[in-house]
């Protein structure tokens, strides 16, 4: 079973999971809100993804950081910031078997039907 991380409001992780639904994709929801994102969990997505690909540049919550932080940002500082900002983190962040990925690819996803 694949495990899908990120928050329930999030227009990307409602399609991804629309698109597991009618694929017949069966997963496990990780709601970053509940659940959190430790800096353990954090440390694995960086076992995967660099920091760079693993934050959401585009989003409100990297926006509003002070210039300082941003501009100085290392994967040690990041995995601090991330775990207090899961928000941040790219969606959907996807954990199947041996493969991780990492936002939004129609095909991608669907391949990994069982």
């Amino acid at each position: 079973m694949l495990t899908l991380y990120g928050i329930p409001n999030c227009d990307t992780i409602k399609k991804t999971r629309k698109l597991f639904d009618a694929q017949g994709i069966k997963y496990q929801f990780h709601d970053y809100k509940k659940l959190g994102c430790p800096n353990s969990l954090v440390k694995v997505f960086l076992e995967n993804f660099s920091h760079t690909d693993l934050i959401n540049t585009r989003g409100t919550t990297w926006r509003k950081l002070d210039s300082c932080i941003k501009d100085n940002l290392t994967e040690k500082s990041a995995i601090d910031l991330i775990s207090a900002n899961s928000s941040m983190i790219k969606r959907p962040l996807i954990h199947a078997g041996t493969k991780w990925l990492i936002g939004f690819d129609e095909q991608q996803l669907k391949s990994l039907k069982p």
